[in-house]
């Protein structure tokens, strides 16, 4: 871990007092620089409280979200920003995602519609990259969490 992650975190657990060696994942979010720096914001401005992610691309043994886990999210040049912790997680159809984790997941107007374009567009893109097709009964995990630091 990079020290300024690392240091980052010990400062983290001291203020939550937890142990340092506490289960927790360094990530950012999206494809692109200037996507993790956007939702990074507002992440740490609280407005970002969920996420979505293509459960069928987690590769076999990957890490998948557990409630209860700490996160440490980076912006686009790989710096800490936040700690979040998970709260909610559910896996469901991306065609039956509701507009509230739409508007949960804070971005742009927060509409159901500004969602659905984007995220349309970032699956498409991630699904590709694979190999594979993206489609609306594709299996979603879907992530609430709190930011707690």
């Amino acid at each position: 871990m990079v020290d300024t992650i690392k240091d980052f975190w010990a400062r983290c657990c001291k203020e939550l007092n937890i142990p340092e060696d506490t289960k927790h994942e360094t990530w950012s979010f999206g494809n692109t620089k200037e996507m993790a720096d956007e939702l990074a914001d507002l992440v740490n401005k609280g407005i970002k409280t969920a996420t979505t992610s293509a459960y069928e691309l987690y590769e076999l043994g990957e890490w998948v979200p557990q409630i209860g886990e700490y996160n440490i999210i980076l912006n686009g040049s790989d710096e800490p920003v936040c700690v979040t912790q998970t709260k909610v997680t559910y896996i469901m159809p991306y065609h039956l995602i509701p507009p509230e984790h739409a508007w949960h997941e804070g971005e742009g107007d927060r509409s159901y519609a500004y969602w659905k374009k984007v995220h349309d567009d970032f699956f498409t893109q991630e699904y590709q990259k694979v190999g594979k097709e993206f489609y609306e009964q594709a299996p979603m995990l879907c992530e609430v969490f709190e930011k707690v630091y």
